[in-house]
């Protein structure tokens, strides 16, 4: 959730009269409670429908190395190219914004292992999301750019 200007507003008005602290404190409490309602509870965008499909790249630290990996999704299938190769992954949405990833091929046990993909919030071209293998409970986030 991003920090509302909402709140320092309040804090700003409840200070600006400190020495007559008492006096309007009713009205200043409702006022306060108002803003803190109206302003500070603002959810981050999340156009998820806009990423279901296209091609993206996402940039991963692997072994001290920067890698950028790109990648092009429709509603079921996910290639991307690892090493100069394909690599293929069926994609089941759970909603808008979920979705399980599993290896078409998986060449070995861990391989095989599904992943929990969460989009957590968009902007622009760009979704940040989190990641984990399905059943385990250690999350880790990426940054996707949409290419087209």
């Amino acid at each position: 959730m991003y920090p509302s200007i909402g709140l320092l507003v309040v804090l700003t008005f409840i200070l600006e009269d400190d020495f007559v602290f008492l006096h309007g404190m009713k009205e200043k409490l409702i006022l306060s409670l108002f803003c803190i309602i109206c302003f500070s509870c603002q959810s981050p965008e999340r156009k998820c429908t806009d990423f279901k499909t296209g091609s993206f790249a996402f940039d991963t630290l692997l072994e001290g190395e920067l890698l950028t990996t790109q990648f092009t999704r429709n509603d079921t299938l996910e290639i991307a190219i690892v090493n100069n190769l394909p690599d293929s992954s069926n994609v089941r949405w759970i909603n808008d914004c979920e979705y399980i990833v599993t290896k078409r091929n998986p060449k070995n046990r861990r391989e095989q292992q599904a992943v929990h993909m969460k989009i957590l919030y968009t902007e622009g071209n760009t979704y940040t999301f989190e990641y984990s293998l399905v059943g385990k409970t250690r999350k880790e986030k990426g940054l996707v750019t949409k290419l087209e």
